[in-house]
């Protein structure tokens, strides 16, 4: 690659210094397409990429945990998987490896893996919120709740853990708009008025903690297709709540542009990158 780079910035040189005196004493001109070429070559060699998160985040603060469970329940859906902790911990050195293994293998668009440090005074009340009383104890969280937890460097377990909250976060990421209810209920029941549509979805709209728009997402969105569908012999439609996009993990994610741009809380601290 250093290679490349000189070879590039030898015939940029070239180019600029061997140019016929006609052609840049006589009359202004524009540089040749050849060097606009070989500079932005050589400007990409040169300048690094910007950095993408972490397999693995270093959680630092109380105040950074809530901020990366809010955001993720609201801004991409993804459960976050979380590694309490501590250097001193024999177990926790054992299991390290396969957790970021695991973080792998997942991806960084299905979930979100941290750790958090016991011996760390800025995150021990954790511990005491959570109920962490030996190491590693792993929490699995999703939709800003705790679902499941265990104790001991089970690497089994903790695969089997993982892989069922992602599922379940795979499963759950729909929303039913209120426009698709409307048209559902025009259809099937038009004795139902605007009034007792607002009741129904905001009873299921209700049923989601990290929930700003209001909507009727998830499970509860699921169960209520579930219910109307043995009701009427058909549900509403159910559609996507976060894209691909939003579930980005890079600098440079639809979740990131949304919390530059005043739509969502921002993430800082530890282990870098956008959340």
């Amino acid at each position: 690659q250093k290679r490349l780079a000189l070879r590039l910035r030898r015939y940029c040189v070239l180019l600029l210094v061997e140019r016929p005196i006609e052609t840049t004493m006589l009359r202004p001109t524009h540089p040749p397409p050849l060097l606009l070429l070989l500079l932005a070559l050589l400007a990409a060699h040169l300048i690094p990429p910007a950095a993408a998160r972490p397999l693995v985040r270093h959680v630092r603060s109380t105040h950074e945990f809530d901020r990366l469970l809010r955001k993720h329940a609201a801004e991409t859906g993804l459960p976050v998987i979380v590694d309490f902790y501590s250097d001193g911990c024999g177990p926790c050195r054992m299991i390290a490896p396969a957790f970021k293994q695991l973080a792998k293998e997942i991806g960084q668009d299905r979930a979100v893996f941290t750790k958090v440090d016991m011996n760390d005074p800025k995150t021990y009340e954790l511990a005491q919120r959570y109920g962490v009383r030996s190491m590693p104890t792993f929490v699995f969280f999703y939709n800003g709740r705790k679902v499941n937890e265990f104790s001991g460097a089970g690497e089994q377990q903790l695969r089997q853990f993982t892989q069922e909250v992602v599922r379940r976060s795979d499963t759950e990421n729909v929303v039913l708009k209120r426009g698709t209810l409307d048209d559902y209920y025009q259809e099937k029941d038009a004795t139902k008025s605007a009034g007792d549509i607002d009741k129904v979805y905001a009873k299921c709209a209700g049923m989601t903690k990290e929930n700003p728009k209001q909507e009727c997402v998830g499970g509860a969105a699921t169960q209520l297709v579930r219910g109307l569908k043995k009701k009427y012999g058909q549900g509403p439609k159910l559609v996507p709540r976060f894209t691909d996009e939003d579930r980005i993990p890079s600098a440079g994610g639809a979740a990131d542009k949304k919390k530059e741009s005043g739509g969502g809380t921002k993430s800082g601290g530890g282990g870098g990158g956008g959340g």
